[in-house]
Order: C-alpha cells, then structure tokens, then sequence
C-alpha cells in the first residue's frame, strides 16, 4: 500500500505513520518541517495554509490518504480537489465533536451534526470538522472514509491530558480525584486509532465511523490508580464529590483533564454508542497498557510532553488543588 499522510510527525499522525511503515506499507510524509519525521518515510514539505504551498503534492499517486487537519475546512477542500484522481481514497481524522449537542443516549453515526462547509475559513472546532468531512465528501464521496474520533490518548500525545496526571501522580502527595471513582470513560489509545483506520483503508471501508472505546471501557478510579502504578508514586487519591470541586470553582476537562461530572456533558462524551466501529474490527487495549506506554514515552523525552500551540494548556494549578484538599 502507498499511504500519503498529511502531517505525520506528531501524535496522531505520527501513530498512523508509524503503524504503516510497520506493515511495511510505502508512506509518504507531507509536513511543514516543524518536528521530524518517522525514520523510513518520504519526507515532503509545504505548508497547506500558505499560497503554493501544496505545489509538493502536484506530482505523485497513492492508494490513500490520511488527513488529521482541524483548521480552516477550505484547505481540506483544496487538497481533496488536488490529489482527486491521483488518490483512490481520502480518510479524513474527525471528530465525535461534530454532533449537535447534546447527543442523543444510544445514537451513533445517525445522530444529528452541526452545521458547516467546506468553503469555511476559520471557524469554531465543530463547525471545522464537519466542514473538512464535507469538504472529503463533496471529492470523494463513497471513497471518504471519516473517523470520527473521541477522546484520544497514548503515546505522542500534545494536548497534555494523560501527560499531566502521570506527571501529577509522579510528584506524590495527597492528589484530588474527581468522582465518582466508578464513573466509566470512554476514549481511544491512539495506537489503537492507527490500526483500526489502517484497516478500514486495506477494507475499502467509507462513511462515518465513531472510533472510541466502549463505554465503561475503564473507569476514572481505574485510569488515576493505574497513573500511579506506573510512576512508581506515594501519590494518595482523595477522592472527592463533583459537587465539591464544581462549588470551588474547578473546570471540568481542562482543569481536571478526561473528567466531566454526571451530567449531559458526561452522556455526550463518555456514552457513545461505537456499535459500528465494533462491528467492523475495532479493538480497545488495557488502560493500563496505554497508561503504561505513554509513562515510558513521556520519560524518554525527558519528562515534559510537547504541547500545542493551539491548544490551551491543561491540568489544575497546586494551589487550587490545595484549597480543595485543605480548606481553611
């Protein structure tokens, strides 16, 4: 297979990469020279934002591609438009964001989604997504394959969920844990994203396909123990009702990352109905495997994960934490 991925060099992309070329597959990196990428690729460099800047993508034939962008839908709408014919197929990275909220409990791919465009320029993240599926659509139409991701974590990982309980859990002492302690999650080890899109490609697969975990796949109580299992920490978990954390003033999600209290928020993202993707091979491993992984990962680079630049920067301050912990 020749695989052409657009980006490639981070999280993501770099997971899918590096899932090709371990299938032995011809992988072909377009990228902007920001970050290196896997050894074994073809390396081309453009930047699809700028004027010319897919002129790297004017020659060249491949049975897919694989496009992670979440910006403006237009530049998704003019690379399908240029490599269409060239191509035999175009897998666009989605997202489950793309769904009018709230989700309706039990819905999958049938769900109502947002509006948008494939002639959008910069637009809200949802909007983003469903234009850049549109924008697949309108070129590739049954050769679109669109994987609509939820919560991705793992190794690579740039957003700073994962890494920052791992590094929380690694500093020790008392730690605020979000409840309830059973409260299943639901999210997809990117690795996992990798293989299961990888062979949707080999399977000439198309449409939507909502690619994360079955619910209660693991638990909040079991994501926080297994963080402090692998760093090895004294850390102890104080686990604490939502309505105390909410009362002080604490973000769900970017305060405390992957956590949302029992709510229309936690249905929507934690609830999801993934029959589908189960039906056509999807396969979830152990937290502990992912947590595990991305611990060794995070290590290997020193300790600090790479963050995003636009992305905000996750995780709760010490002395919010310590104000929950220890009111006066």
């Amino acid at each position: 297979m020749r695989l052409l991925m657009l980006g490639g060099t981070e999280f993501v992309g770099r997971a899918i990469t590096e899932e090709a070329l371990a299938r032995g597959w011809d992988v072909t990196v377009f990228h902007r020279g920001r970050h290196e990428p896997p050894q074994g690729v073809a390396s081309l460099r453009g930047d699809r934002t700028a004027e010319g800047g897919l002129k790297a993508l004017e020659d060249g034939e491949w049975d897919a591609v694989v496009d992670t962008w979440s910006g403006a839908p237009f530049v998704v709408r003019e690379t399908a438009r240029l490599l269409d014919g060239r191509v035999a197929r175009y897998v666009y990275i989605s997202s489950r964001s793309v769904y009018r909220y709230p989700e309706p409990s039990g819905l999958g791919e049938e769900a109502e989604v947002v509006d948008g465009s494939p002639d959008d320029g910069e637009v809200d993240y949802a909007a983003a997504k469903r234009g850049g599926e549109l924008a697949a659509l309108d070129v590739y139409g049954d050769n679109a394959l669109l994987v609509r991701a939820g919560l991705i974590l793992g190794p690579y990982e740039n957003i700073g969920r994962l890494p920052w309980w791992l590094s929380r859990m690694a500093r020790g002492g008392d730690v605020l844990a979000p409840g309830p302690r059973d409260a299943g999650l639901q999210y997809i080890d990117v690795r996992d994203l990798a293989i299961w899109t990888l062979d949707a490609v080999e399977h000439g697969l198309g449409g939507p396909y909502d690619l994360v975990s079955p619910p209660g796949h693991t638990t909040m109580g079991e994501l926080l123990q297994a963080c402090t299992d692998v760093t090895g920490s004294s850390a102890n978990l104080v686990w604490t009702a939502p309505e105390t954390i909410l009362e002080a003033g604490i973000e769900p999600w970017t305060d405390l990352p992957a956590w949302l209290p029992p709510g229309e928020d936690y249905d929507t993202l934690h609830q999801g109905n993934v029959g589908k993707a189960l039906a056509a091979g999807l396969r979830c491993r152990p937290v502990q495997e992912t947590v595990a992984d991305t611990w060794a990962w995070l290590q290997s680079i020193g300790g600090t994960a790479p963050q995003r630049p636009d992305r905000p920067v996750l995780g709760l301050p010490p002395e919010k934490e310590d104000e929950v912990l220890n009111p006066r």
